[in-house]
């Protein structure tokens, strides 16, 4: 075989050489463009931690409940706007009216559904 022909020995070995060095390259461009840094994109945001609460029941903290927990409280009328609440970052103990988080929660709980429907 001539080194014109594309199927000769060195031919072969060279493209072949080729096709390792170009794999190379990409392994390495994917391995930098996964350890950059673009801010706001969803890699570098940390996940959030769920929100934990502390009611006061009977002059007693319970907690931490979880947002399924003090929604189940609003159900069974354990928690009203009164009911004393507290959450991490908070400097004191505040109406449940007066915490922005709780009273999310407190608009998300469905009412008790009836048993009776009306026409």
């Amino acid at each position: 075989m001539d080194d014109s022909n594309f199927f000769s020995l060195d031919r072969l070995v060279e493209f072949g050489m080729s096709m390792q060095i170009a794999r190379q390259m990409v392994g390495s461009m994917n391995q930098q463009l996964q350890q950059m840094q673009v801010p706001g994109s969803i890699q570098t945001m940390p996940k959030p931690q769920p929100e934990m609460f502390y009611v006061a029941v009977d002059g007693q903290p319970l907690g931490p409940l979880d947002e399924r927990e003090l929604s189940q409280m609003v159900l069974s009328h354990r928690l009203n706007k009164d009911t004393l609440c507290w959450m991490p970052g908070m400097a004191e103990w505040k109406p449940a009216e007066q915490v922005p988080q709780v009273l999310r929660i407190v608009a998300l709980t469905p009412p008790p559904l009836t048993t009776a429907v009306q026409p």
